[in-house]
């Protein structure tokens, strides 16, 4: 009998987390492996519900929890892991989003140091979430695995390599969010007024109506709203930039580079170890990110190679991804199945 693995999503709005979850479901490991994806209320219902009442399995071998974790959810947590062993994906929190939204950093860290606690394993989609688990002690270290987050990325391979053309185009994709720092992309746009380009923006969320105030008036800019083809967009795109205030890992990083596109990242968590010899990496601030832009112009302009040797490095680097998440799932779902509870 194949081992059951019960993922718990319940908040399925968050994009990289979904598809990464749902590529591994669709995955080859489908094959080795039972895997459900249920929200937190029909978790319940199939690990509690009297073997009477179910005509479902009743074990689980392994659940994974893919939500934030909070003080309201340790006692969720506990109740799961008297089902069997309970592994904990951080994909929320990391040393950035601690600076910039917690105001009680002991208390903070109590609550995540207790919810670690309860699971027989966390995984680190990031080194430098990792290096910022241990560095304040959340987690002891024989608990922690890190699995660089993936998703699919086959349609992204396939993005034929264009030309540059002599105007460069710049594109964002991802959420309106004020995690996603397109505000600071905008301002710093609004202080190369006189910078030949073009920007477009494809996405949608709550910050939209700033955004487009911010962006109001400059034809230079183009909202494309919310992609139904991602890899379609980023064939429009030159170079893709990614001003995130935080990001765990970021999905996005990872599809532009498998699209061949030089990257411009913010200097935050998981993108820093993403970026190497294929593209720009910056402060999260207005004034940094507006210079990076004015010298991937000037790149452009003055050494276009440079760009497409960005664009092929960042392309190369990702080709084996997807393999390597695979291979290093299957390795701990064993070694959850055969670890005592």
């Amino acid at each position: 009998m194949k081992p059951s693995i019960l993922h718990i999503l319940i908040d399925r709005n968050v994009g990289g987390v979904t598809s990464s979850v749902n590529g591994l479901l669709r995955s080859p490991l489908s094959e080795k492996f039972d895997f459900l994806l249920l929200n937190l209320q029909e978790a319940f219902s199939y690990l509690f519900k009297p073997r009477s009442q179910s005509s479902r399995k009743f074990k689980v071998d392994l659940i994974i929890f893919h939500d934030a974790c909070s003080w309201k959810l340790l006692v969720i947590l506990l109740l799961l892991r008297l089902r069997g062993n309970l592994c904990i994906q951080e994909h929320h929190y990391s040393e950035a989003s601690e600076s910039l939204k917690v105001p009680s950093k002991l208390r903070f860290r109590l609550m995540l140091k207790l919810a670690y606690g309860i699971a027989n394993r966390v995984i680190a989609v990031s080194y430098a979430q990792r290096d910022w688990m241990l560095k304040y002690k959340l987690i002891a270290p024989h608990k922690l695995t890190v699995i660089q987050q993936c998703r699919e990325l086959e349609d992204f391979l396939d993005v034929p390599i264009k030309p540059l053309a002599p105007k460069l185009t710049l594109g964002y994709f991802g959420r309106f969010s004020e995690q996603k720092g397109v505000d600071l992309l905008l301002k710093a746009m609004r202080d190369l007024q006189d910078l030949d380009l073009n920007l477009l923006i494809g996405g949608y969320g709550e910050n939209e109506p700033l955004l487009r105030q911010l962006a109001e008036g400059d034809a230079r800019i183009q909202f494309c709203g919310k992609l139904a083809n991602v890899p379609k967009f980023l064939e429009l795109c030159d170079v893709i930039i990614i001003p995130s205030r935080w990001e765990p890992w970021g999905n996005v990083c990872l599809e532009a580079k498998s699209a061949g596109k030089p990257v411009i990242v913010t200097r935050v968590d998981g993108l820093v170890e993403q970026v190497e010899d294929c593209g720009l990496v910056v402060g999260a601030n207005v004034e940094e990110m507006a210079a990076a832009i004015a010298n991937i112009v000037h790149i452009h302009k003055t050494s276009p190679q440079t760009l497409i040797d960005w664009g092929n490095n960042g392309r190369e680097s990702v080709r084996g991804a997807w393999k390597k998440y695979l291979s290093e799932w299957e390795e701990l779902l064993w070694l959850s199945k055969t670890s005592s509870r």
